[in-house]
């Protein structure tokens, strides 16, 4: 693990180093001769390729501003939420809240063994355009997942599929015929077979250092024919193998009709996937680390990304934003907050750390330690923004120190249940259609508070039974803002600023 680390930061390190820009005709590609495979853009002044992106592909001229490069956007179908197999809100419930500990736990583990003081990362972009890009995004109730997903056309031609959305992980993956050990996703796995664009990541290559091989590790006999392998865990029952590969990703242009292919993105073929993924094609990375999307598409469109989830069970479809977003307007939202993010511990860092003071429950700050939100010498503790994790967790003893002030506040009107599985604290709402709850609100270091509409932290389940939607985690692990507590809230992602942004918006109509 000690050699793999290495390998992550020397690699990571390489990031930061400026390799030449070249104009291509036609495609934004992933550079295979230069050792950092940065981005390649067409010169402003040239034309770049255009296809439909429907079930066919015709190809088209658009010319390029020359002010400002156009932006890019990746449509997907809307789709009704679905029933999941027949089961009750509450089993729903209790299964998304076994999910998020095994994948806390595996988060935990991660933190730990990356360890030691936090220091800022150094990475700054080759290229920062004003260029974005735009992708819809739906809630996973509908595959039967508290996560959100996002459709992704991939190979050449182009096929769609329904990838989970994560800021808490970087390797992006898909399932991969042959697939020898799979679970069922909705739709066809990817084929690399039917693509012309598709080639693996041989052993001998530097990209082959930022992913772990499977046990025992398989010798390198030849460096440049032989496949990558790797292996990618998510927790005890998540995880991921397969080969590192190379694939075309096409988007589509905000121009109707029209779209871009994108060359040479890093992701896993998986041909033996085991976990909780429910339904999902595979998994599209968000975190900081170097082989996630947002990381490898940083030399194309800056620093910045945001997204703004829909409610849980919702079929209306929202956006995921790569890049500077002019026309959401979201710079001059009357309440749109920034809050510092806390330093990773180094630039191959996954999580999206903040910096947590303290939590407000009816207007009232909590008597909590403020050695309760720091990070461990051994990198345990801490706050971290998730959008794969369903609700939110915070450490003990602040959980119990937030359980009991909802209890102490809570109206007397609404009967308290006892012994309710899970959750706690729930109450008795049958008859009322929007029950009076104390208000809820994080504060961090610098000042900034986030403020929580009920919804986003009480939940409605059968029967008339409301509870509190956030658990505990032991001391040693770290507290998790989750997308259950983001619905409804743009969430922007400033790393060139270093730091995270929040205004409350109505997703289904961004």
């Amino acid at each position: 693990m000690a050699q793999l680390a290495v390998r992550w930061l020397l690699l990571s390190l390489l990031l930061v180093v400026s390799p030449p820009v070249s104009a291509s005709a036609g495609i934004v590609k992933l550079n295979s001769s230069s050792p950092l495979f940065g981005i390649e853009l067409p010169a402003f002044n040239t034309a770049i390729a255009v296809t439909g992106c429907d079930s066919k592909l015709a190809a088209a001229e658009e010319a390029v501003d020359k002010q400002k490069p156009p932006s890019l956007k990746l449509h997907m179908n809307r789709r009704a939420a679905a029933a999941e197999g027949g089961r009750t809100r509450k089993e729903s419930l209790l299964d998304l809240a076994d999910k998020d500990a095994v994948r806390i736990e595996t988060m935990h583990r991660r933190a730990v063994r990356s360890g030691g003081d936090r220091t800022p990362g150094s990475s700054s972009p080759r290229r920062a355009l004003s260029e974005r890009m735009v992708a819809t995004v739906e809630s996973g109730v509908a595959v039967g997942s508290g996560e959100y997903l996002m459709d992704v056309y991939v190979g050449t031609p182009p096929r769609r599929f329904r990838m989970i959305m994560d800021t808490g992980s970087d390797l992006n993956w898909l399932q991969c015929a042959p697939c020898l050990d799979c679970f069922e996703q909705l739709g066809p796995v990817f084929d690399p077979a039917a693509s012309s664009s598709y080639r693996n990541v041989t052993c001998g290559d530097q990209r082959c250092g930022l992913v772990a091989p499977p046990e025992p590790p398989r010798a390198c006999r030849r460096p440049g024919e032989d496949s990558c392998p790797y292996y990618y865990w998510y927790g005890d029952q998540s995880n991921t193998t397969g080969d590192l590969a190379l694939e075309s990703f096409t988007v589509n242009l905000t121009a109707p009709g029209a779209s871009r292919r994108v060359e040479g993105v890093v992701f896993g073929c998986g041909h033996w996937n085991r976990g909780l993924f429910h339904g999902a094609a595979g998994l599209l990375g968000l975190g900081r680390g170097p082989l996630s999307f947002a990381s490898q598409l940083r030399a194309v469109y800056g620093h910045t990304f945001s997204y703004c989830l829909v409610d849980h069970g919702s079929d209306v479809a929202s956006k995921v934003v790569f890049g500077e977003d002019d026309a959401l307007s979201l710079a001059a939202h009357p309440q749109l907050n920034y809050t510092a993010f806390a330093p990773a511990s180094s630039p191959a860092d996954t999580f999206y750390y903040v910096k947590l003071k303290g939590v407000l429950v009816g207007g009232e700050l909590l008597n909590i330690s403020s050695d309760t939100w720091g990070v461990g010498e051994g990198g345990s503790g801490g706050t971290i923004i998730d959008s794969g994790t369903t609700l939110s967790y915070f450490v003990e003893p602040a959980y119990q120190v937030i359980r009991q002030a909802f209890i102490d506040r809570m109206s007397r009107s609404y009967p308290l249940i006892p012994d309710f599985p899970v959750l706690s604290p729930c109450y008795n709402v049958s008859g009322v259609e929007r029950p009076e709850v104390p208000e809820l609100s994080l504060v961090f270091a610098d000042g900034a508070v986030w403020d929580f509409p009920a919804e986003n932290y009480f939940i409605r389940l059968e029967d008339g039974i409301m509870c509190l939607a956030v658990l505990g985690t032991p001391r040693t692990g770290m507290s998790i803002i989750g997308n259950f507590q983001q619905q409804n809230f743009h969430v922007v992602y400033d790393l060139q600023n270093n730091r995270l942004g929040f205004a409350p918006r109505w997703c289904a109509e961004v």
